[in-house]
């Protein structure tokens, strides 16, 4: 009997193998390695350029060498194509990146996004855009018939003359616009001509009817906003507006205040990293009072302190429809956090609550558990951070965590907890949470007992990604145990490095009668049968 012979042809790879290599080089000279630290490391754009180019060279070149050995099995045509493919990428990664001058760079690579419904021009790199460029990125709006519906001019720097080849365009589609996005759009400008560029466009996109406005990172300051007052008193349906980073003190949020007629719709309000003050918080609430749609507030780093933060706690109160709330970096103290308990029970829908630093203290923080037990139950992530909690405010730490089954994110770092407190968190969190994924108690005082119940308590949750419990006072043999306890899961486990083993922050009695020694387990015994109350 004869059997024909199988002959397995290696050359050409498939498309999908040619894209594979392509993209396996990409990955390869944007990493950082011996070699990019002597000649720089690629940018992504760069990188997935030469790839394609060294890719499209090597299989060129073996192509050319199959073509003289047609009967054979092309194996030494995929060794010259591998082997011209790594000689190409040395070169390049010892080539280094190439910047390319202004002069060489299109001014159209600065369009991120163009469909016929959205005009986003914000893609790297920032460039100073003049009258020129204002024409060529903006020839899409001048269309007839066009259906543009979103603009985005963020990462740009426009000059007057710019704005001025742009106010009749924006002019001529504003009727249709929804959505527009000038965050960080007069970048480096002197202000009496950022100021000049502001209005124009204001003024240009005077009585549109936007869903969605973006001014954030333009350093308006109270000025800035005036020069936006056209636009601004022009929107009577906004529903998202993101003000972030853009200087806003007490006088510019009064002005907003009173430029805005109305924020019946708006279920977007961020003013993150401001200047805002107390008198500005009041003025802030007074939009909120008003902002009955609310689902994502934003007021973190606002300088706002305890009057300021009262006014805003009785202004959300309101906010029924509430699912992200942001407060963090400010200085509420306890009043603001009484206040903001009171607020916290309307929340039904909050999924998210951001409330780190800012200085509840254990009174405040008790009022807020208390008050978030009964309320949010699809909460998501709770962030306290950083809020003085000791151990005293643990039961009624525990007693929300446990009721909080959809909990993904906890935070409780930069706290006094110790292993009291972090025992009941443990406890907490031991039944159900299967949708578990980081918690953060890092810097809280915590010891060997507490370490390990934590470790224990949340190692099996399907979903988890990190226990973070570094900058604490864990003893080698409680790392040890620690780590034993992930053995499995090795990069679940953060970082410890900050780790002391031998922190004395406790007093010298508390230490000797609740983990002192040969005796640090008696704590984590006496608190086995504790409850938490649901």
């Amino acid at each position: 009997m004869e059997f024909s012979t199988l002959s397995v042809k290696l050359w050409p790879p498939s498309q999908s193998t040619r894209l594979k290599l392509v993209e396996r080089m990409t990955k390869n000279l944007v990493t950082p390695s011996i070699w990019s630290r002597k000649y720089g490391l690629l940018s992504q754009k760069e990188a997935e350029d030469d790839a394609k180019r060294i890719e499209t060279a090597a299989f060129a070149a073996a192509n050319q060498h199959f073509g003289k050995e047609p009967d054979g099995d092309g194996s030494s045509a995929v060794q010259l194509y591998a082997k011209e493919s790594s000689r190409l990428m040395i070169e390049v990664i010892k080539r280094g990146p190439i910047a390319k001058s202004d002069e060489e760079l299109s001014i159209l690579d600065k369009i991120k996004e163009c469909d016929g419904t959205t005009l986003d021009i914000s893609g790297e790199p920032r460039k100073i855009i003049n009258a020129d460029d204002a024409e060529k990125l903006l020839k899409f709006l001048k269309e007839p018939g066009n259906k543009y519906t979103k603009i985005c001019f963020s990462n740009t720097s426009f000059g007057h003359e710019a704005a001025l080849v742009a106010q009749p365009i924006l002019s001529s589609i504003k009727g249709q616009l929804s959505e527009v996005d000038l965050s960080d759009f007069v970048a480096g400008r002197n202000e009496e001509e950022a100021l000049e560029v502001m209005n124009i466009f204001s003024l240009a996109l005077e009585g549109s009817d936007l869903r969605y406005l973006n001014l954030s990172n333009n350093a308006l300051g109270e000025k800035g906003i005036n020069a936006f007052g056209a636009l601004l008193k022009s929107q009577y349906n906004l529903e998202e507006l993101y003000l972030i980073n853009d200087g806003i003190s007490e006088e510019a949020a009064m002005a907003i205040s009173d430029l805005i007629p109305s924020t019946d719709k708006l279920r977007v309000l961020q003013f993150h990293n401001n200047m805002t003050g107390d008198e500005g918080a009041v003025a802030i609430s007074k939009m909120v009072n008003y902002s009955p749609l609310l689902e994502d507030f934003r007021c973190s780093s606002t300088r706002v302190e305890s009057e300021g933060g009262i006014a805003l706690a009785k202004a959300l109160g309101k906010c029924n429809h509430l699912k992200k709330l942001d407060l963090r970096d400010n200085m509420f103290g306890v009043e603001a956090g009484l206040a903001l308990s009171k607020a916290v029970s309307a929340f039904n829908d909050l999924t998210e609550i951001f409330l780190s630093y800012l200085n509840f203290e254990d009174e405040g923080s008790i009022a807020l558990a208390n008050a978030l037990k009964d309320s949010a139950p699809s909460l998501e992530v709770l962030d306290l951070a950083g809020n003085e909690i000791t151990a005293k405010a643990a039961p009624a730490l525990a007693s929300c965590i446990a009721s909080k089954q959809f909990l993904a994110k906890l935070n409780l770092s930069e706290n006094e907890l110790k292993d009291e407190g972090a025992i009941f968190i443990a406890k907490a969190l031991e039944e159900g949470h299967d949708r578990l994924c980081e918690v953060d108690l890092s810097t809280n005082l915590i010891r060997r007992a507490g370490a390990r119940r934590l470790a224990q308590a949340i190692v099996n949750k399907p979903g988890l990604k990190l226990l973070n419990i570094d900058a604490n006072y864990i003893s080698d043999e409680g790392i040890d145990e620690v780590k034993d306890v992930f053995k499995n899961f090795p990069n679940v486990l953060g970082s410890l490095e900050d780790n002391d083993p031998e922190g004395k922050d406790y007093d010298e009695e508390e230490e000797e009668e609740e983990v002192g020694g040969e005796d640090e387990d008696e704590l984590e015994s006496k608190l086995k049968g504790l409850e938490i109350k649901h």
